[in-house]
């Protein structure tokens, strides 16, 4: 009987769990002024010749992660596999503050694809170069807010452009997204449970600087 109550306890802390929002990152946990890829996530990137110009900071009252980009490319990749229920939780939510937006960048076109803030949902298919999907939610410097563009430079990268230009520049902002909706839009279809989330920043197609700061990420209930 005992072992039955116990098994019984287990399997529902797990169900609700298993639903619960998941917090990707809030850097509560990462130690002040830590620079380079922060802990938990994964650098190793084989393009751009990333310098990984990444600290963590306190910025009003919250711990974040501040990027900052010299003509050059870097991104970092946290593995979630099988840690998001996008049934349960679909709604990924995150704060950022774009500070500089490379110069004359514009999602649309090859020569000039670099971003100050980038977030994507990678769901990996081997092999990965060629079949993954990703979804890259981006502040661009020139695409039009609520575009949707495919990548000219990345066949596997689809942006859904959340900010555009410097209206919003130094101001922080929430920002939420449905990625079953996204997908579904995107690619067609129910999405698996994704594989990665990436954060990222670039300038060296324009040969410019980019700086943004990421607060919390999360994956929540609708």
């Amino acid at each position: 009987m005992t072992r039955f109550v116990v098994l019984a306890f287990f399997l529902v802390f797990t169900v609700a769990a298993w639903g619960a929002d998941f917090v990707i990152d809030d850097w509560k946990s990462q130690k002040l002024g830590t620079k380079g890829v922060p802990e938990g996530w994964l650098g190793g990137q084989t393009w751009g010749l990333p310098q990984y110009d990444m600290t963590i900071e306190e910025n009003e009252g919250h711990r974040v992660l501040h990027l900052r980009s010299k003509i050059e490319s870097s991104a970092v990749r946290k593995d979630i596999k099988g840690k998001v229920n996008l049934k349960e939780t679909p709604i990924l939510e995150w704060r950022w503050k774009a500070v500089a937006l490379p110069k004359n960048g514009d999602c649309r076109k090859k020569s000039a694809d670099d971003q100050a803030a980038q977030l994507y949902v990678i769901w990996p298919r081997f092999p990965e170069a060629v079949r993954s999907q990703i979804i890259g939610y981006i502040w661009d410097t020139t695409a039009p807010a609520g575009s949707i563009v495919k990548s000219e430079k990345t066949s596997t990268v689809t942006y859904v452009v959340m900010r555009s230009g410097t209206a919003d520049l130094g101001k922080w902002i929430t920002e939420r997204r449905n990625v079953v909706e996204d997908y579904k839009k995107i690619y067609g279809g129910q999405p698996d449970s994704p594989g990665f989330v990436s954060i990222a920043i670039d300038s060296d197609d324009t040969t410019s600087f980019a700086e943004s700061i990421f607060g919390s990420i999360i994956f929540r209930k609708p």
